[in-house]
């Protein structure tokens, strides 16, 4: 059975860890800095990680603190939604520190500490981003009741923080930690293969998804502020659900 830590103890870590970290490291800044948005790759710098060095929780939530307020925490595994928006709403990132074995480099049913703090943490340097996750969150803590608005919040966290683009010098670049993280999900969404669709809040509410394919369709945004202004849109969409919603979506 895998160890899930509570607690990161660095002294834990073996050197097939290290070497698991520089090779995922390694394999996706390859194409990260071709593929990735600009913001991304100076946050990854500016936050301190590298290949030779699995991040220390302690030093990243110094340079997260600094830059805007935000932390992560220790999670042994996937938490509630309800305790998954709360820490949100707190500026608090939820990230596991276990890693991934060699036999799992390039597929692993659950996110491991490659993808919750390489693909997640570094945009959180980022003000405009770090804002709109944590107004993401406290949005979200007043519709905990509702499972239609649950749904459609969903979608939007998933089109956006886990599978989204940004056009940059009118080209598509990827911000999504899902994408950020894996290099089948890099080369699938910047291909010919998906649909790429231009940003709209409704529509994405309204999107369905799977979590367990490569993304058929991916939203592009202009901006990490574009986020942040359609944040009342995305409140006044949920108001005018009723109390009792039918659960349906478009494709």
């Amino acid at each position: 059975m895998r160890n899930k830590p509570t607690v990161q103890v660095y002294s834990h870590y073996t050197d097939e860890d290290f070497e698991v970290w520089g090779l995922l490291f390694n394999r996706q800044m390859k194409h990260l800095k071709q593929h990735a948005g600009r913001l991304y790759l100076e946050a990854v710098d500016n936050i301190g990680f590298r290949a030779d060095k699995i991040p220390d929780f302690g030093a990243t939530n110094q340079m997260l603190q600094a830059a805007t307020g935000w932390q992560l925490c220790v999670a042994k595994e996937l938490v509630p939604q309800d305790e998954f928006f709360r820490l949100l709403s707190q500026k608090i990132f939820p990230a596991t520190c276990w890693l991934r074995t060699m036999a799992e480099l390039d597929y692993l049913e659950e996110p491991d500490m490659f993808h919750d703090v390489f693909g997640h943490a570094p945009l959180l340097m980022e003000p405009a981003y770090a804002a709109f996750m944590e107004a993401f969150g406290k949005l979200s803590l007043q519709w905990l009741e509702h499972p239609e608005a649950l749904k459609q919040l969903s979608a939007v966290y998933w089109f956006t923080i886990e599978f989204g683009l940004l056009r940059e010098n009118d080209a598509p670049k990827v911000f999504g930690a899902g994408i950020l993280s894996s290099v089948g999900e890099t080369r699938h969404a910047l291909s010919d293969v998906p649909a790429r669709l231009p940003f709209d809040i409704e529509r994405m509410m309204q999107t369905a998804y799977r979590t367990d394919i490569l993304q058929d369709k991916y939203f592009v945004i202009d901006s990490f502020r574009q986020l942040c202004d359609a944040l009342p849109l995305l409140e006044a969409a949920l108001a005018r659900l009723p109390e009792s919603a039918e659960t349906f979506a478009v494709s």
